[in-house]
């Protein structure tokens, strides 16, 4: 069953205020180890990590079908989705496993952030 993994982050400026280039870099290793694991254990599917609220768009067809592009919807929002994987697992709780793995990133000096990792099964068409 596929999962897609969502990681939240406080919103505002797309930048890590108060984090060391080191800390950036332990942040960056451990998200390429987790993305490793994930792929030599065929479970990963995809991984991105996204623009920030200041790049995002919010579209919409107006009347005739055109696109109507405005900005994001992050200016009230307390969280953005900086990033998610797609995994490919047994069940839910494997998926929750992993959530809890990338939870863990390293912060400023290595202390774990254990930020929010939304979970959500990917849904299928009915036939």
């Amino acid at each position: 069953m596929k999962y897609m993994l969502h990681m939240n982050v406080p919103g505002g400026p797309y930048q890590m205020p108060g984090w060391s280039p080191d800390d950036i870099k332990a942040m960056v290793a451990f998200m390429h180890r987790i993305n490793a694991d994930l792929k030599s254990a065929g479970k990963l599917v995809a991984a991105e990590g996204l623009a920030g609220p200041d790049e995002t768009r919010i579209v919409r067809a107006d009347d005739g079908g055109r696109p109507v592009v405005t900005d994001g919807p992050f200016a009230e929002s307390k969280e953005f989705i900086a990033g998610f994987w797609i995994v490919d697992v047994a069940d839910a709780d494997e998926a929750y496993r992993i959530a809890a793995k990338v939870s863990t990133c390293p912060g400023p000096g290595g202390k774990p952030l254990n930020m929010p990792i939304e979970v959500r099964a990917i849904g299928k068409a009915p036939a």
